[in-house]
């Protein structure tokens, strides 16, 4: 097959449901993992009874390995693209975890009756040369036949097991860091649908393709209470895990949380994944809402991001200066975006931001 006859496949018409919007929503898995037994091995750091990002496993007194896997439909339409995302999204939860990826493996569902082995071949490309920006190799994996393009990374990393940031840590008086822009489900979605009238999907894959890593070294050096990259969940959804494991409350200042510019008009038109939807329906119960605060910026703080940025609790004097370093990495949208309170472990308030309402 020619590059010109790979240009014309559209992933995305391959997948019904597109990139981490197409994880079972957060009721749905929080309720199974209840269900499973503890984990009683004295090495696990962090297992999964805080629905943290990764497990962490302790080798000896100066090493533990970061575990995780990340898979997903195509959230792009060509093949490169969807392996850099995928892999970029896969390494996030070892950088959530501020910890450092060591190696990874592919995981792979190929429709090989109905998409010719080159595209599965640019899959692999995109992922390989986004694994070695990261520095890493992917060094095996597992393929399967399946009836949609699948793809994504088992990765492993390494982190010292004192200093492993998981998302139970944060304290009253941190104030919440977001490295990255909101609105990555809606911009794919419209994109999907062919209704990406001012075409935003270049900056949203941008965005997606951004590796956490200096994100993660930035809020890691800032002494980050609790840290979480923000994927499926949306930015509540993942919060909501973080004060839920933490035991505390936060604010979010919705004028403050970066949005990319398209997903505004494209939410007001009506456009947004189910995921977002199965999110919102979700948090109904965690999220209180100020009354100001119009539906469709509500619906958007939940949207389904895939392979977006790290969200910090980062102890209040080191916040700006957090921000700053960011900015100068290259995250131009970074921002403080609430602050982490005493309260109802789990609740989340939404409002404007102290200085929009002086």
């Amino acid at each position: 097959m020619s590059e010109t006859d790979l240009e014309t496949i559209r992933l995305t018409q391959f997948a019904k449901r597109a990139g981490c919007a197409a994880k079972q929503p957060p009721d749905y898995l929080l309720s199974l993992l209840a269900g499973l037994p503890p984990v009683t091995d004295p090495n696990v750091i962090v297992g999964h009874a805080t629905a943290d990002d990764a497990a962490v496993y302790r080798i000896s007194d100066d090493l533990a390995l970061i575990l995780t896997t990340d898979f997903f439909t195509p959230i792009v339409d060509r093949p490169y693209d969807f392996g850099a995302v995928a892999a970029a999204n896969a390494l996030s939860d070892v950088y959530a975890m501020g910890g450092t990826p060591m190696t990874a493996l592919s995981i792979v569902g190929f429709p090989s009756a109905t998409l010719p082995p080159e595209v599965l071949v640019e899959i692999l490309r995109g992922a390989g040369e986004k694994a070695r920006e990261a520095g890493i190799a992917i060094v095996g994996g597992h393929t399967i036949q399946s009836e949609e393009p699948i793809f994504g990374l088992a990765v492993v990393g390494k982190v010292h097991p004192d200093q492993v940031i998981d998302n139970a840590g944060a304290q009253p008086g941190d104030f919440l860091v977001l490295s990255k822009p909101i609105g990555l489900g809606i911009i794919t979605t419209a994109a999907k649908r062919n209704e990406d009238t001012r075409g935003a999907i270049g900056e949203a894959l941008s965005v997606m393709t951004t590796l956490n890593r200096e994100a993660s070294v930035v809020m890691t050096h800032a002494g980050a209470h609790a840290m979480t990259d923000i994927t499926g969940f949306g930015l509540l959804g993942h919060l909501r895990n973080v004060t839920a494991a933490s035991a505390v409350s936060a604010t979010i200042w919705s004028d403050l949380v970066p949005i990319l510019p398209a997903a505004i008009e494209y939410v007001q038109a009506g456009i947004s994944p189910g995921g977002t939807h199965a999110n919102r329906r979700f948090l109904s119960k965690w999220v209180d809402y100020d009354p100001t605060i119009p539906d469709w910026r509500q619906l958007l703080l939940c949207d389904a991001q895939t392979s977006g940025g790290l969200l910090a609790a980062i102890p209040g004097t080191h916040a700006a200066e957090v921000v700053r370093q960011l900015r100068y990495h290259g995250l131009g949208s970074a921002a403080i975006v609430g602050c982490i309170n005493a309260g109802q472990a789990g609740k989340i308030r939404v409002t404007i931001s102290p200085e929009s309402d002086s």
